[in-house]
This record gives structure tokens, sequence and C-alpha cells, in this order.
């Protein structure tokens, strides 16, 4: 790796001009470890497929069971049984068990920010481009 004074870092080979060496190593500094990053980038996965996010956004309106949530989201109860099972996997969202039943709610304030969050941006980017809006 080259000096900060030079102006340049060395990336997988290449040396790239840096603009603001102090900048650049202070958010180096910060930067999240590798192995939280992959965590980070599996919650968002897991969030990008749209049958688990429709269960997210359901949860948004707090505790549900399995047969509810099925069929708020059209899922059938096996795939949301599935989708839950990773969810909970990841600590997404949690279960209570009340006898055989099992009820699901988002596991965080964290994880509602991220929803909500998501869905005001996705209203903003429709209201300010209408024509990616998806046909509603």
């Amino acid at each position: 790796m080259n000096s900060p004074s030079d102006g340049l870092v060395s990336a997988d080979g290449c040396a790239v001009r840096v603009v603001d060496a102090d900048r650049v190593h202070a958010v180096r500094a910060r930067m999240p470890a590798d192995t939280e990053l992959a965590d980070t980038a599996d919650v968002f996965g897991l969030m990008s497929d749209p049958g688990r996010l429709r269960l997210l956004v359901a949860l948004l309106e707090g505790e549900m069971c399995v047969c509810d949530l099925a069929a708020v989201t059209g899922l059938s109860e096996s795939a949301t049984s599935h989708a839950l099972r990773l969810l909970r996997a990841h600590r997404v969202v949690a279960a209570r068990r009340a006898g055989r039943m099992a009820y699901y709610r988002l596991a965080d304030a964290h994880v509602r920010m991220l929803l909500d969050l998501a869905v005001a941006h996705s209203e903003h980017t429709e209201a300010i481009h209408p024509e990616r809006g998806g046909g509603h």
C-alpha cells in the first residue's frame, strides 16, 4: 500500500488516485467488519423477495398467525411457514407460541424502521417518477 501522502491507494493491484486521503482513511476505519456486512447483505437479500417482503409489510400492522399471514399475502400456508422460518433464523421476525398456534411479529424496531423507510422511499420515488410506478 502506498503512503497517504502520495495520494495513491493500492486496491487489488491498481493504483487509484485519492483526492481526500484523510477522508478515505477515516471511512475505512469506520467500515464494519466483513462478517457484519455479510449479515447485513443477508437481511437485505431476505427482504428482496416479494413474498417475504409482503409478509414483513403485513407484520407492520402487528402480530399475526401463519394462517392469517397466508390469507393476507396470497401465499400458501406451507410457503408462508417456510418464509417465516427463514426470516426467524436471521432474526428479522420473532415468534410467540399460544398452544398449537404461532404468532409472528417483526423482531425489533430496527426491522420496522428498515421497512418503513423502504416503503416511504418507494412511495417517494413513485411520486417523483410515476413512469416507474409499476402500474398502480
